[in-house]
């Protein structure tokens, strides 16, 4: 089952569980906001309500020339239903400031999943490379060990003619011995690896996943000259999602500075409402019939002493404020650093791939050489033998190289907050 880098990372966008968790805390910070938007609107509720009392004896009132008038009788089955309006016109901006608060986490959260996702990438782009370079490892390693089989066929053939002494045949088993030890190694890390990005990319289908050989074999893009550290510093600082969350967090944080400061001022409030009941309390003397009724109000309340409630909601709000600030501020020290330390690791990584290149140019000129030499009875089989695994050891340092510059590459893009 071949995969490329990018069909990994998709794949591990779309099974990752702590993505979903986070989408899932976004959607909820949303929420909140659709809850504090609504805290200043008018509620209306229907109410609706029996209560049975006790029999009471009845009072009436008696009228010279008319029978008597009752006044209160006797109603142990009371029914109500009321619908009720109840409109805050004035919390002193505390609404708003909550309402601005839970917006400002409702980016946050925004934030925090774009960095889980760049670190995701990273993770999927590390297990990548890890897969790539153990396959080429367990391919040379297999490359190797099969020319030393052949070797040491062919030396045995040669002993048992006569041509070579014994211990010719004894050094290629034991060369052989350790390089059958090395595939076995190496079999087992690509084991590991490939079950690596499994974990990252949730990818359970059955079969061997193979790296895309193409990717491999490509060069990666050496460093912009532009790309000064000073310059990548301040696009990481403007570009880091994390930053960003810091910076609501803040906002956040003044904001419940701000509702906190807001409890110290009256609060304004209407009122309405519309009573269906049986009796209708509002209507003297009571009867037993359905009677209507309506109110309106205008309340006003203003709490002049809370027993420091509200100055303790504030210190918090200040202080989380502050610690904010302080994380902020160490984040972009870390940040520097980290630009800094990647761009360097870049630098080192595409001239490695250089070095790289030369070495197996000269591990392919010292094996051709040493076969000339073995073809005319001046070089051992040993000599041969160990040319052969130079070359191939070198092949594996270029594919290792461009696996580090390759990772370089996505921890830089991963610092400075861009998209690999």
């Amino acid at each position: 089952m071949r995969v490329t880098l990018d069909d990994a990372i998709q794949q591990g966008v779309a099974a990752s569980e702590r993505l979903a968790e986070l989408h899932a805390r976004e959607q909820a910070a949303d929420a909140i906001v659709s809850s504090r938007a609504a805290s200043d609107r008018p509620i209306v509720a229907a109410q609706a309500g029996y209560t049975r009392t006790n029999h009471v004896d009845e009072f009436a009132i008696a009228i010279p020339g008319q029978p008597p008038r009752v006044v209160y009788p006797d109603i142990p089955d009371n029914y109500r239903t009321r619908l009720d309006l109840q409109w805050p016109i004035y919390t002193g901006g505390r609404s708003d400031a909550l309402e601005r608060a839970a917006r400002a986490e409702a980016a946050a959260a925004g934030d925090d999943v774009a960095a889980a996702r760049a670190d995701l990438r990273l993770e999927i782009t590390r297990a990548f490379w890890a897969l790539v370079t153990a396959d080429e490892t367990t391919r040379v390693l297999q490359r190797s060990l099969d020319a030393i089989n052949a070797q040491v066929s062919d030396l045995r053939t040669r002993l048992s003619q006569g041509l070579i002494p014994p211990n010719d045949v004894s050094a290629a088993e034991a060369q052989q011995a350790r390089q059958r030890l090395l595939a076995l190694q190496a079999a087992n890390q690509r084991a590991i690896a490939e079950a690596d990005l499994r974990r990252v990319t949730g990818n359970e289908a059955r079969g061997r996943l193979e790296p895309d050989p193409g990717v491999a074999a490509a060069l990666p893009a050496a460093p912009a000259p532009g790309d000064e550290v000073a310059a990548l510093v301040a696009a990481a600082l403007q570009a880091r999602p994390e930053r960003r969350a810091l910076e609501q967090h803040m906002s956040a944080a003044r904001e419940q500075v701000t509702a906190a400061d807001a409890a110290w001022k009256p609060q304004l409030a209407v009122g309405a409402g519309y009573d269906y009941a049986r009796p209708n309390p509002r209507i003297f003397p009571r009867t037993t019939d359905w009677r209507t009724s309506w109110d309106a109000s205008f309340s006003v309340s203003w709490t002049l002493w809370d027993g420091g409630r509200r100055a303790a909601d504030r210190a918090v709000a200040v202080a989380d404020e502050a610690a904010l600030k302080a994380r902020a501020a160490e984040f972009d020290r870390s940040v520097t650093f980290e630009v800094r330390q990647r761009r360097l690791e870049l630098d080192s990584s595409v001239a490695a791939i250089t070095a790289a290149d030369e070495e197996v140019r000269a591990a392919a000129d010292a094996e051709r050489a040493v076969g000339e030499r073995y073809r005319a009875g001046v070089a051992t089989s040993t000599d041969v033998l160990e040319a052969q695994v130079a070359r191939l050891q070198a092949e594996l340092d270029r594919t290792r190289a461009v696996a580090d510059a390759r990772l370089a590459q996505a921890r830089l893009a991963r610092a400075t907050g861009r998209q690999p």
